[in-house]
């Protein structure tokens, strides 16, 4: 058969007595390197259509959930000197348990029984003010008294005025009948000297009547004078029921303002009393503040003052506590570009230091060494450009390490969307956010999600892409 009909000339017979055929035959290293590539070509093809879990890288460190789980200070109240210590560091504590002790510094605290003396102070402010009271009251039963015997004094002046004015009264009564019997004797005198001229009296009827009228004068001066004396004796009997008021008023005034002055005393008495009551709290409070105690069960972490008899200052640090049981949580960053990614009940998987694992981070299911988690809080103002995450233990996975320790670094990969692998190098390529996955795959924390799989959302990308 010629050469140009055979199916496969380097098969032919002929063609092994032509050195031509051997120097344009294929070399077999490239028709197996030819295979070879056609075949990793296709499998890398067959690889982009396999999926590929989004994901947002951040790194971070273990801390609490709770404030009052995370590592804290225990300082001194009160300033003073340290007198004992009653823990080591390491040393588990309870809450309550007395950590230090110190004594007081200061002069105004040095006595002993200083709280003894301010109660017996107290007391003795106390009776006074009682005793004080009583003499208050006593000035007002004064006041009463001196109120009803104003009444009686302002009675007998009335009634005394008014027996004065009767007396002026007859005494003008009186003196109107001497006036009357004073002008009939000194007519009848004067007839008696007519008739003694004409001689028809003797000059001893004339003697008796001039003897009548001068009876008649001395009884209208003594009227006339009894008569003024009664006169003064009813000015004098106003002028005291007018001077009985002003002297009651006196009294009076007087007494009011000693019971004022009382009162006064007893307002200022019951002002120093509660403050002393409120030293006395104070000095029973400050009296508590000699032993620190632990505000709640932990581990003494470390001392920061060494000694016995060093003093320290009030509100100074003396002890590092960290809570015995503390909820762990990672402390992720993330950008600002990737925070309108997340929500609260996003699925994390997170890679703790010193605990060996194998990552990848396409593929959460294929990782070894990883945990689950889930985002429990995201804040709402920056960090240092970054946001901060709060990540949990996932209910339903694998619990977290035991020997984990606040502070120790972490790594965390927020699980996001399923897509193939050659979409995932074209965004990445393109330099194309994520796809942003709706609330479909956020779950309530401590809910898992159905399943424990990425719900995908049927949107578009934020570059408009359909998913």
């Amino acid at each position: 058969m010629p050469f140009a009909e055979h199916p496969n000339p380097e098969t032919h017979p002929d063609a092994q007595r032509f050195t031509a055929f051997a120097r344009v035959r294929t070399p077999q290293a490239g028709r197996i390197l030819a295979r070879w590539a056609g075949g990793l070509g296709l499998l890398v093809l067959a690889a982009g259509f396999l999926p590929w879990t989004q994901n947002i890288r951040s790194t971070g460190k273990l801390t609490t959930l709770r404030p009052q789980d995370r590592p804290q200070t225990v300082p001194s109240t009160i300033g003073g000197r340290i007198k004992t210590w009653r823990v080591q560091e390491g040393q588990l504590v309870r809450k309550g348990d007395t950590l230090a002790e110190i004594v007081e510094i200061k002069e105004k605290y040095f006595d002993p029984q200083l709280l003894v003396r301010t109660r017996e102070q107290l007391e003795a402010k106390i009776n006074g003010l009682r005793e004080n009271a009583a003499k208050t009251r006593a000035l007002g039963g004064q006041q009463d008294a001196l109120r009803l015997g104003l009444a009686a004094s302002l009675n007998k002046a009335r009634n005394k005025v008014r027996q004065a004015d009767l007396k002026v009264r007859s005494d003008r009564a009186e003196l109107v009948a001497a006036q009357a019997d004073f002008a009939i004797a000194r007519r009848q005198l004067e007839r008696q000297e007519f008739l003694y001229k004409q001689g028809l009296k003797s000059l001893t009827e004339l003697e008796q009547r001039r003897l009548k009228f001068q009876e008649s004068t001395a009884k209208l001066q003594a009227v006339e004078n009894k008569l003024a004396a009664s006169g003064q004796e009813s000015l004098s009997a106003r002028i005291e029921l007018e001077s009985l008021d002003a002297d009651y008023a006196d009294k009076l005034a007087k007494s009011e303002s000693d019971r004022r002055s009382a009162t006064g005393y007893q307002f200022s008495t019951e002002g120093e009393i509660a403050k002393m009551r409120n030293e006395l709290a104070n000095l029973s409070i400050r009296a508590g503040f000699y032993f620190i105690t632990a505000p709640q069960t932990g581990y003494v972490v470390r001392a920061l003052k060494q000694g016995e008899g060093e003093i320290v200052k009030e509100g100074e640090d003396l002890i590092t506590l960290m809570p015995a049981n503390p909820r762990l949580a990672a402390e992720l960053y993330v950008k600002p570009m990737d925070v309108p990614l997340l929500r609260v009940g996003r699925r994390v998987r997170l890679q703790f230091d010193g605990w060996p694992a194998l990552v990848f981070t396409g593929w959460p299911g294929s990782s070894f060494g990883t945990f689950g988690g889930v985002v429990q809080v995201i804040d709402n103002i920056d960090s240092q450009g970054q946001y901060r995450l709060l990540v949990t233990h996932e209910p339903g996975t694998e619990a977290w390490p035991a020997p984990l320790r606040v502070g120790s670094g972490v790594y965390g990969w927020a699980l996001l969307d399923d897509v193939p692998i050659w979409y995932e190098l074209w965004r990445q390529i393109n330099g194309f956010p994520p796809n942003y996955v709706g609330d479909a795959t956020a779950y309530p924390a401590g809910q898992p999600a159905k399943g424990g799989k990425v719900v995908k959302a049927d949107k578009k990308s934020s570059y408009g892409n359909e998913e």
